[in-house]
């Protein structure tokens, strides 16, 4: 395989403006994340921007900036348009999406995204994450993998939900999303028109499994730290401090 990890990274965010350019123990929000995923030694970093602002602050720390449309629905178009900018003769096999808001992200996790590919059979990787709370069990907030073992530690997706799932005893699992996809599968994605049970879901990737596409879920031991809201960057910046 030859992958690459794209960051997508936009100015607009409703709960916090600005979320890249946040000063977390001296540096953007984002680079700390460009630094994670260079700590992968996995792949070239490139953070796909709809904002000078955020390029020039990614070069300013090493790394590498693409600029992509502002207008794009999702992460996952604008990491498209950014792989065709930087890879136009289509040598690159694999795409890491990685979110720019996972400043404290174990490197390991990107590596454990990677790996479900080793199985022909599986077009797009993600991770997931046993839920050990009761309280997330029945949180809409978290979106649960419904899925059959097909590998230690992974998990062939059948469904994702924020709904309960599955029903009876046994464990429930977090998806994570990071994804890592096939190029081929990556470009089939992006061309499809939004699902009936992505829409209803508020869940981007059901389109692929509406369209048959496979998803295969590595389990990792833990849930990387996100940040969403002011309070949320206060306590990335106690834990970075």
């Amino acid at each position: 395989m030859t992958p690459i990890i794209l960051i997508p990274a936009r100015m607009a965010s409703t709960r916090l403006p600005g979320k890249p350019l946040a000063d977390i123990a001296g540096k953007p929000m984002i680079v700390h994340v460009a630094d994670r995923a260079r700590d992968a030694d996995c792949a070239d970093v490139v953070v796909a921007v709809d904002d000078q602002r955020i390029a020039e602050a990614v070069a300013a720390h090493g790394h590498r900036a693409v600029m992509t449309r502002p207008d794009h629905p999702s992460g996952s178009d604008r990491i498209f348009e950014a792989l065709e900018a930087v890879d136009p003769s289509g040598d690159i096999d694999v795409v890491i999406n990685l979110q720019g808001d996972l400043p404290t992200l174990d490197p390991a996790m990107v590596r454990a995204a990677i790996a479900p590919l080793q199985n022909a059979a599986c077009d797009i990787a993600t991770l997931g994450n046993e839920i050990a709370d009761e309280g997330e069990k029945t949180d809409p907030n978290i979106v649960k993998i419904v899925g059959t073992p097909v590998a230690r530690d992974t998990l062939n997706a059948l469904y994702f939900t924020r709904a309960t799932a599955p029903w009876g005893d046994g464990p429930l699992y977090h998806h994570i999303g990071i994804y890592a996809y096939r190029r081929a599968a990556l470009a089939r994605f992006v061309g499809l028109p939004p699902s009936a049970l992505e829409q209803r879901e508020r869940l981007e990737q059901l389109r692929a499994l509406e369209a048959g596409m496979t998803i295969h879920a590595r389990l990792v031991d833990t849930v990387p730290f996100g940040v969403d809201t002011p309070r949320d960057l206060e306590r990335a910046r106690t834990l970075l401090a």
